[in-house]
């Protein structure tokens, strides 16, 4: 007779593999003779007592199979009088216990069973969702002597029952409740008997476990015959044979299988058969699982069995991701993956498929199909045999790497030493031990001197493996064969997938720019020939920003900016506003995304997760924004979201802001600013900041602090970089002070202009701030630092246009007031320079040869260049050795909001070039 869900609980007892039942009957009689106090023997004889007494009372109804005839069979030829059709009419779908977690969502699945078009289903269905954790903890709990296993067991009867309920009637509920009833009672008997031993074999843990798939398969059956559509359910402990490997691990036998699939067939012919996932037995026919996760493999060694034409995934996600959707919220849906794709990403943890489930479906190009149940217009995910095509919907495919995975809480253990190089077996040694501790070993890096090796382990497994290798090698390590055997802690893998990867040449080198561009610094790398992926082991909390940037770096636009507004003022709000109407330009012409984040001011701040709306960005801060908090407005700015590559803009003249530029840089994250403060502040906080920025893939750009919009830092740089020699630097690096001294002409009086300049907004709210000269010096010593100069702001001789007795004046307005009584000055000194042809000019000099910088008040030649400035420009001479006889000018506006934001703008711009972005 074939099995039931009806068997006994004595089924999975190894004490039953003989079929014989009258020696059964004498095997537990014997048994009761056994020490009644051995833990093992209790749980025996209860066994033993259960099935004589049942089989007294002529209630034990099951028969066990007889092992299969050693006749050799092969899957793929054909069985004479086979009754079994095989091939492309059958059709595949496994639902997952998501998929049948309620009574409506049963009948959904039925509905798309129902709909399957396909001439023959074979369904295979996992219990109810959380039902195999309930059984789970059942066995738990027996096995820890806790009363409330008989609660737990009542409560997956009560959600069968309700569940039976809702869904059937008549005969068909009948009929299901009686076979309910029945096992919870066999269950029953099993666990007391779980529960006197306080000890549950492994073939008793799985003999419980399945029965969550026996009663959602029979459910499923039953609500499809409702629907008028004939279908048998198979328990498939009947039909597949597997042999257990190891406690994880089981490998179907096909020949047996496919021979008990045919004896199934034969009594249970039809067009629709709803299968348990799960659930298999041994040889001896004892009850077993293919472990966690395991119907997805029941269902490909069922497509395998049958050769169906395609083997469907039904789950609740509408198909595989590029990576992780939980860590990179811009992960894609993925089309098409190669098996050997698939296979590589469920090694490394993406949640595709069980890892072997792709194995029987390989040897007969059987595609899978993941699909979501719950939106069934959506395409969902082919993995198939790869055609070597690389064109995908008539279209180029522009992604060799299809996707990233990631496994965390892993060490590395790295074993080195002079003495391994070229002796054999070292790595053997190595390995056996790591072996006799159980660990798994993840990846393994060997350098090509034999000098060390290093591999990942579990973190949870690194005790013991660095245990027994110190023990192992411990002569080794005292001889000074091996120098070390250590361990890394807080690692984790990050592994790129991709079949088009070996035939794409630069796409190693574009994976580790990515990661070196977001300031990831790796630990190992492993490659293997096939190049199907490329696996680096990260420190842990580097490994989402990791995740980010690789990803982004080939899914999103060519370079994604996570950008940062601190102070959203005249020049910030300016730039803002620039941004919006041009970032949609950027990502459609260039591939830039540029995404503000977070904008933060002195009353309010904003932050988004997936970008702030710029077209309401002012609307948007004062309504909904929070109380500022610089420390909270960086972390999200830098560290919170899906995008690696992060972008502070500091268009305030805030010192405090400006002394956070060295822990910003350090932490990753890149910085554009106008700020004067940081270059011009202390040398030696100067100094270690550029001196970070060479040593790690941060960039510092500060175009916007000399000259607004106008290249000045860059020409300079463009100057050093290509080998000349600069001389001296010397120009008009005040817009406002410019417009003074260009207006400051005929009888105009000085303090005249000065207010002038003030109504048209050249000047700052106090204008004693631009006449002091402090500005201008800040700007000379930047430029003098970019030369090579190690100067303090203090080494730069100011003069100052503020009359001395006005500098402690109260307020600007008073300044004003009083600043005709020192025009005097001022104006002998404009007639002494026309009565000489000249004109004055306020200016600052770098003299590189000297080592020196001055800002003071001068007199220029009316032809010469700083003569024939107009309104608020701003002009540089750069004499060289290559410009010795006439200086590089370099001249145009240089205050003013548009142009200083225009010139942050273009810095941030560069920087996307530096990340990767079409220059």
């Amino acid at each position: 007779m074939a099995l039931s869900s009806s068997i006994s609980p004595c089924y999975s007892c190894k004490l039953f593999s003989n079929p014989s039942l009258s020696h059964l009957k004498a095997k537990g009689k014997e048994m009761a003779t056994l020490n009644r106090t051995h833990p093992f023997s209790l749980l025996q004889l209860h066994c033993s007592s259960f099935l004589n007494s049942k089989w007294e009372r002529g209630e034990l109804k099951f028969g066990i199979r007889a092992a299969v005839t050693s006749e050799e069979y092969l899957l793929d030829g054909a069985i004479e009088n086979s009754q079994l059709p095989r091939g492309d009419s059958w059709s595949v779908h496994k639902f997952g216990g998501t998929c049948v977690g309620t009574s409506e969502r049963i009948r959904n699945v039925a509905n798309v069973i129902i709909q399957d078009q396909s001439e023959r289903k074979l369904v295979v269905v996992s219990a109810m969702s959380k039902v195999t954790d309930m059984m789970y903890d059942l066995i738990q709990k027996a096995r820890s002597r806790d009363d409330s296993y008989l609660t737990a067991l009542d409560a997956v009867l009560e959600k069968h029952k309700v569940t039976a309920i809702d869904l059937l009637d008549g005969d068909e509920l009948a009929s299901f409740l009686s076979r309910l009833h029945h096992d919870i009672n066999n269950l029953k008997a099993m666990l007391r008997a779980i529960y006197i031993a306080g000890h549950a074999t492994e073939s008793f843990s799985d003999f419980v476990a399945g029965h969550g798939e026996l009663w959602s398969a029979q459910l499923l059956s039953s609500v499809v015959r409702m629907n008028g559509v004939e279908s048998k359910w198979m328990d498939t402990r009947e039909v597949l044979i597997v042999n257990p490997t190891s406690s994880n691990q089981v490998d179907p036998d096909y020949l047996k299988s496919g021979e008990r699939l045919e004896k199934w067939y034969s009594k249970n012919p039809s067009m629709t058969i709803i299968a348990t996932g799960f659930i298999a037995s041994t040889p001896q026919n004892i009850p077993t699982t293919l472990k966690r996760d395991g119907s997805d493999f029941s269902a490909a060694i069922m497509g395998a069995l049958f050769k169906a034409r395609q083997v469907t995934i039904w789950t609740d996600v509408d198909g595989v991701y590029s990576a992780d959707p939980r860590k990179v919220s811009e992960a894609v849906i993925l089309k098409t993956l190669s098996y050997q794709e698939a296979w590589e990403m469920s090694y490394f943890g993406a949640n595709v498929l069980h890892p072997r489930t792709i194995v029987p479906v390989m040897q007969y190009d059987i595609p899978i199909v993941i699909k979501n149940i719950f939106n069934l217009a959506a395409p969902g995910t082919m993995i198939c045999r790869s055609t070597d095509n690389e064109y995908e919907d008539g279209q180029r495919s522009v992604f060799p790497v299809k996707g990233f995975a990631t496994i965390d809480n892993l060490a590395l253990v790295n074993v080195e030493g002079t003495g391994m190089t070229g002796v054999p077996g070292t790595a053997s040694d190595i390995f056996a031990a790591v072996k006799d501790v159980g660990a798994n070993v993840i990846m393994i890096s060997q350098a090509s001197s034999e000098h060390s090796v290093c591999f990942a382990v579990p973190e949870k497994e690194v005790k013991a493996v660095a245990d027994v290798l110190e023990s192992r090698f411990g002569q080794a390590l005292s001889a000074g064969r091996l120098s070390q055997i250590s361990v890394i802690p807080n690692c984790s893998i990050l592994a790129a997938v991709g079949q088009r990867m070996a035939s794409t040449p630069g796409v190693c080198a574009t994976f580790f720019s990515a990661l070196a561009k977001a300031n990831i610094n790796i630990r190992a790398i492993a490659q293997g020939c096939s190049e199907y992926n490329v696996t680096v082991v990260v420190k842990r909390e580097d490994c989402v920003r990791a995740l980010r940037a690789a990803h982004s770096r080939f899914y999103l636009s060519r370079t994604t900016i996570a950008v940062g507004i601190i102070g959203p003022g005249l020049i910030g709000g300016t730039l803002l506003d620039q941004l919006k109407d041009q970032t949609a330009i950027l990502k459609e012409k260039f591939n830039i995304d540029l995404r503000v984040m977070g904008i933060i001011g002195i009353d309010s701040m904003i932050l988004s997760g997936s970008g702030i709306d710029l077209s309401r960005w002012k609307e948007l801060l004062s309504q909904n924004g929070e109380m500022p908090d610089l420390n909270k407005f960086v972390q999200h700015v830098g560290e919170n979201h899906f995008i690696p590559n992060s972008v502070l803009v500091d268009c305030t003249a805030d010192s405090h802001i400006a002394s956070q530029y060295y822990d910003w840089l350090h932490r990753g994250i890149h910085v554009v600013t106008p700020n004067k403060k940081a270059n011009s502040g202390p040398l030696d906080q100067y100094l270690k900041m550029r001196a970070l920025q060479r040593q790690s893939y941060t960039h510092y750009f500060y175009e916007a602090t000399v000259g607004a919009g106008l290249p000045i830092i860059s020409t300079l740089r463009g100057l050093l970089e290509t080998g000349d020699k600069i001389l001296r630097i010397e120009g008009i690096f005040s817009g406002t002070l410019s417009y003074i001294f260009n207006n400051f002409m005929g009888t105009k009086a000085f303090s005249q202009v000065v207010k002038e300049a003030k109504e048209a907004g050249y000047t700052e709210p106090d204008p004693r701030d631009d006449l002091a000269g402090t500005d201008v010096a800040r700007k000379v010593i930047i430029l003098a630092r970019e030369s090579g100069l190690e100067l303090e702001l203090s080494d730069i001789p100011v003069q100052s246009l503020v009359p001395e007795p006005l500098r402690a004046t109260a307020s600007a307005e008073d300044f004003l007031l009083q600043l005709p009584q020192f025009d005097q000055e001022l104006s002998k000194q404009r007639q002494e320079a026309e009565d000489a042809g000249e004109v004055l000019r306020y200016v600052g000099a770098v003299d590189v040869v000297n080592g020196k910088g001055t800002v003071e008040l001068r007199r220029y030649n009316k032809e010469h260049p700083f003569a024939q400035l107009s309104g608020s420009d701003n002009i540089i001479a750069f004499t060289t050795e290559r410009y010795c006889k006439q200086p590089l000018i370099v001249r145009g506006p240089g205050a003013g909001a548009e142009v200083t934001a225009g010139g942050i703008f273009s810095d941030i711009l560069r920087l996307a070039s530096y990340l990767g972005a079409p220059s």
